[in-house]
């Protein structure tokens, strides 16, 4: 089972975050995490890479539903989105929210899923259509 939702893109690294950042904010996701993995990597281990970037992105209604499904739901929270080069391409990928349903297998999840991939999938689109 696919546990990604992803689309790729023309244009700059810097340039993609940015339209990533506006596009989840659009749909009420806020950024609580962000980790360069290509700057942690170079400074704990001296290890060349590709410009990646994990964003915790959270939208504070839907998160608070999971938690009432399932408080146990915060060890797949937040959302993950990353973002990183990907040859001439930007490629972002978010977690589908789908994986939370399966891997808890608490019903009361699904909506919960449901919405949040819904609001993924419009930030994605935005973001594949240029939306910077």
């Amino acid at each position: 089972m696919p546990y990604d939702r992803t689309v790729k893109v023309a244009g700059t690294f810097d340039e993609t975050v940015e339209a990533v950042r506006r596009a989840l904010a659009d749909q009420g996701f806020g950024i609580l995490t962000e980790i360069d993995v290509q700057a942690t990597l170079k400074a704990k281990l001296g290890h060349d890479m590709e410009p990646y970037l994990i964003l915790g992105a959270c939208n504070p209604p839907l998160a608070r539903q999971a938690l009432d499904a399932d408080r146990s739901i915060g060890l797949l929270l937040p959302c993950n989105v990353v973002v990183r080069t990907d040859g001439d391409q930007v490629t972002v990928q978010a977690i589908d929210p789908a994986t939370m349903v399966t891997l808890t297998g608490v019903d009361a999840m699904a909506p919960v899923a449901d919405e949040a991939a819904r609001r993924l999938d419009t930030a994605l689109a935005t973001v594949a259509e240029g939306g910077t």
